[in-house]
């Protein structure tokens, strides 16, 4: 449970930005998945993963452990899937925006 729950228009609207701003959907280029993404850098990938691609993800599958938590480890196939996004120009690099 959150121990602190923003009520302010200013800090809503701030976290709405850095959570969503500049997402661009990606299909991985194998299993079809559809996850959201941005490159804030070069060495920067912020990515938000659904339920529904999760469970599409093989790579994924694989990795949950038996206790039933997530791996926070990146799948090499979307990761692919984003850089091809990225040389093709579906996904810019970086923000003037600051988000």
């Amino acid at each position: 449970m959150a121990s602190f729950v923003p009520t302010d228009p200013d800090t809503l609207e701030e976290q709405r930005l850095y959570t969503s701003a500049r997402m661009v959907e990606v299909q991985c280029l194998d299993c079809l998945a559809k996850v959201t993404a941005k490159k804030n850098s070069d060495h920067h990938t912020s990515i938000q993963w659904s339920t529904g691609a999760r469970a599409a993800c093989p790579e994924l599958c694989r990795r949950t452990r038996p206790d039933g938590r997530d791996s926070h480890q990146a799948c090499p196939r979307m990761t692919a899937s984003i850089d091809a996004a990225v040389r093709s120009g579906e996904i810019p690099v970086g923000a003037d925006d600051g988000y």
